[in-house]
């Protein structure tokens, strides 16, 4: 077909969608817009993005912390402008510090954010923003013009380079997570998060303080495949003087007799949560990664990127010009495992055959994958090394990808790493601990350098733990008053 051809196909086919689908009824605003979702197919795709959400990041082993998440973030969908939905909320194993909204009622917090906060006021606030983003469908609203956008750029996409695709763990669900709302949005989420916050009984204050935490962090990166809060939900523009006049405004409207903060409940709640990266679920020295849990190590090439998810780890050079996964295979074989492979990426088996890894039993395969430009009509072709391994009747999968032309340049480096996986049996790397917020009185009125030193907080850790407390150094904090610091 000619462009001209394909570009009117591509506007026919968005002014039917366009009038198929009514213009939906913002909850919040009372204004038109255009939905390709009803409600309904809303809350079904939050119900098929659950479960892929956990599967990637893990669900933080706490019941107490998980039912209390709940407990706080249902009363606030309550008062929100969509009371009917059903809402959902999910501790996720993250250090990060960040919290997420999917249509449909699924809301998910971080357990590094948990961490950061310093009262229930504060993770008031922050859930009633992240139910905000829910009852203005701005996570729908996203999914919408990303749709209308990927249709218009039909007819020139260009197809998107295949050593990603196997980096891509990330469904179109996960996708969501990543979308960086305007900043009109995140305006709007400031206020409801304020508004229900405030109906609740709680001080909206405190949501204006974990905002100024997060700006002396300068947290703007994205780290361990999750990004952090800042990154999707920029600055609107002055966030913490809105949110402190529209809590006062509240506040004035409402004239209760007092409004909770909650420091002392809600630090007793996060007492013993785990700070930072718990080794438990892997951890990397040197250039050799470890896993105490199941009991293995491997290395990797020295100076190459690597990041440790619950589904998969990736590694890779710096150039971009390969990659190796590992991750494990729901398969009982090691030919199963194998087939279900080539089968998923459409790979062209060129050889197969049996080895073994440090005595472990394993399969080696070499594979093809050839894929088409669409703009141009080019083929190109990569070419895969994989490794399936059987220990303890868990299959462990390495991919190393390259582009057939660099392949010799990187297969000694894919070999390297997937033959130096091993078990590990040092008990010294087995029997490691995660640190873990640990919350204690203040032993005598003074400075908070005083207090640190009192309580044996290290001075290279005191800038870090003031951030913790949202305090200063030099603050005065009175004897009896609880705060965080950090220990095994």
């Amino acid at each position: 077909m000619k462009r001209s051809n394909i570009c009117l196909t591509v506007l026919a086919f968005i002014a039917a969608i366009l009038f198929i689908v009514s213009c939906a009824v913002n909850p919040v605003t009372g204004k038109r817009q255009i939905m390709l979702m009803s409600e309904d197919q809303e809350l079904a795709l939050g119900q098929s993005y659950d479960p892929q959400v956990l599967a990637t990041f893990g669900e933080y082993n706490n019941a107490k912390l998980a039912s209390y998440v709940q407990t706080l973030g249902t009363q606030l969908g309550k008062v929100s402008h969509r009371p009917i939905v059903d809402y959902h909320f999910k501790v996720l194993d993250s250090p990060v510090i960040n919290a997420f909204a999917v249509p449909g009622g699924y809301v998910y917090v971080t357990r590094g954010i948990l961490g950061q906060l310093n009262s229930e006021a504060e993770l008031a606030g922050v859930l009633g923003h992240e139910i905000g983003h829910i009852a203005a469908r701005h996570s729908a609203s996203q999914q919408t013009k990303q749709t209308l956008g990927q249709l218009v750029l039909i007819g020139g996409m260009i197809a998107s380079k295949t050593i990603a695709q196997y980096a891509d763990y990330a469904s179109q669900g996960m996708q969501l997570l990543f979308l960086r709302f305007s900043r009109d949005d995140e305006r709007m989420a400031d206020r409801l998060g304020t508004m229900y916050s405030s109906l609740i009984g709680f001080d909206a204050h405190q949501m204006a303080e974990f905002f100024k935490v997060l700006y002396k962090m300068n947290l703007s990166n994205t780290e361990g495949g999750v990004p952090t809060f800042l990154s999707t939900h920029p600055d609107p523009g002055d966030r913490y003087n809105y949110v402190n006049q529209r809590a006062t405004a509240w506040q004035d409207s409402l004239k209760l007799p007092e409004y909770k903060i909650n420091h002392d409940e809600f630090l007793k709640l996060v007492d013993g949560i785990i700070y930072g990266e718990d080794p438990r679920q892997g951890y990397v020295e040197g250039t050799t990664f470890y896993h105490p849990e199941m009991k293995f190590k491997f290395t990797y090439p020295t100076s190459w990127q690597f990041e440790n998810s619950p589904m998969q780890v990736k590694m890779a050079p710096s150039d971009g010009n390969a990659l190796v996964l590992f991750m494990l295979s729901p398969q009982k074989t090691l030919k199963i495992a194998a087939d279900s492979t080539i089968s998923q990426y459409g790979l062209t088996l060129v050889s197969s055959k049996d080895i073994t890894v440090n005595t472990l039993p394993a399969l080696a395969t070499v594979s093809t994958q050839t894929t088409t430009d669409q703009s141009t009509g080019a083929t190109s072709t990569n070419r895969v090394l994989s490794y399936f391994i059987n220990y303890n009747n868990v299959i462990y999968v390495f991919h190393g990808v390259s582009t057939d032309a660099n392949f010799a340049t990187y297969s000694s480096a894919f070999e390297s790493t997937m033959g130096s996986f091993a078990k590990l049996t040092d008990a010294a790397k087995i029997n490691v601990t995660p640190n873990k917020v640990i919350v204690k009185a203040v032993p005598a009125t003074g400075t908070l350098t005083q207090a640190f030193t009192t309580l044996g907080v290290k001075q290279d850790m005191m800038a870090e733990l003031a951030l913790l407390n949202n305090l200063e150094l030099t603050d005065k904090v009175a004897a009896g008053r609880l705060i965080k610091i950090v220990g095994k």
